[in-house]
């Protein structure tokens, strides 16, 4: 009895063994050790962006055990602000942390990751993004360029930016060299303007020696610390172009598909996090700054009416013409459009009524 309980403890023992000797490789082959650099368009000293990209590398290395670690950096550490796509095509990172629209100079259809003038609110985009197949096609017109994206980050409508002199009419356009991003500079551009595309960190000495008259970046919370009322002092809203901004991580599609599941879902994951926590962090911190900003000198005025007019119908007439020429646009095109008309007919109904009364009944009574 002993002889047989020994045997068979030796043989379950020597099972044991077994299975871990097969066992142990199959574990390391699903969770290998990753090692990846990604690269940033925006500045450290802000903070927002700056945090997205701490906890995008401390969060995937808690989800995967240490095993898929992420190195970032920031403009200029290994390529320009302005060239994050382009490492990520040519392998010298495996992704990066911007703005699809900073690159409609590849192809316009850029844009649509990020938003478009007189496009869509953060709600609405996000909503198209997610549940109306907009993420699907951004991701296939990607595939030329080596590219997944994996939205992580909303501002909320932003400001119009910081200008040297009053604008209060079109004439007042003509020769304007204002630092602008994305497709709005094509838009600006029909109104005389001469559009600049800088990268966030080096706007404030183009702005301070008088390179460019105007500057946009995001809104309140960002630009109270990149001083842009010290050397520009009328702040503009709304920034019609920008109703919304969503930024991204745009990752090598090849290096992506190499990840096991578990590790692409932590990215995921971690982006989404992260996409909450930047649109509350800048709607908690936006109305304070404002307030500051006003309180030292710096002067609202609203775009004029006949400004905003005319640029929507250039930006509508922009649209149709490049749909034209390029499919991959229109492609895109033929489904925010709708989308977003959808949005705005459902919009107008609940939230723009609501909104609406509320705010004008604070104004009015302050209760």
């Amino acid at each position: 009895m002993k002889r047989r309980g020994l045997m068979k403890t030796a043989g379950a023992g020597s099972a044991a063994v077994a299975a871990h000797a097969v066992a142990a490789p199959a574990i390391a082959q699903e969770h290998p050790e990753v090692r990846w650099r990604l690269t940033s368009s925006f500045p450290k000293n802000l903070d927002i962006p700056t945090t997205v990209m701490d906890e995008l590398a401390k969060r995937v290395g808690e989800l995967t055990g240490g095993k898929f670690q992420i190195k970032w950096f920031a403009p200029g550490e290994v390529v320009p602000a302005l060239q994050v796509i382009d490492a990520v095509q040519n392998g010298t990172v495996e992704g990066g942390y911007t703005a699809g629209y900073y690159y409609v100079g590849k192809d316009p259809a850029f844009s649509f990751a990020t938003t478009l003038p007189f496009g869509m609110n953060t709600r609405q985009h996000n909503a198209w993004i997610i549940a109306g197949g907009g993420l699907d096609l951004i991701n296939d017109f990607l595939k030329d360029y080596n590219c997944v994206y994996v939205p992580i980050a909303h501002t909320g409508a932003q400001m119009g930016g910081w200008f040297r002199r009053e604008i209060k009419s079109l004439e007042d356009l003509k020769g304007l060299k204002f630092r602008i991003a994305g497709f709005a500079g094509q838009v600006l551009s029909r109104l005389g303007v001469v559009p600049q595309q800088i990268a966030g960190g080096d706007i404030y000495p183009a702005l301070e020696k008088g390179t460019i008259d105007a500057a946009e970046w995001v809104g309140p919370y960002d630009d109270e610390k990149l001083g842009f009322a010290k050397v520009a002092k009328y702040y503009y809203y709304p920034g019609w172009w920008e109703g919304c901004t969503q930024t991204g991580l745009y990752l090598s599609l090849k290096e992506w598909e190499k990840l096991p599941s578990s590790y692409r879902t932590a990215i995921q994951a971690v982006a989404s996090e992260q996409m909450n926590w930047v649109l509350a962090k800048y709607d908690s911190g936006s109305p304070g700054a404002l307030r500051r900003l006003v309180a030292s000198g710096a002067e609202l005025r609203p775009f004029p009416r006949e400004v905003m007019s005319a640029a929507y119908d250039i930006a509508f007439d922009l649209y149709d013409e490049i749909g034209a020429k390029n499919p991959k646009f229109k492609k895109i095109f033929e489904s925010w459009k709708p989308f977003r008309d959808e949005q705005y007919l459902w919009f107008r109904v609940a939230e723009n009524t609501f909104d609406n009364f509320v705010f004008s009944q604070q104004a009015s009574k302050k209760r």
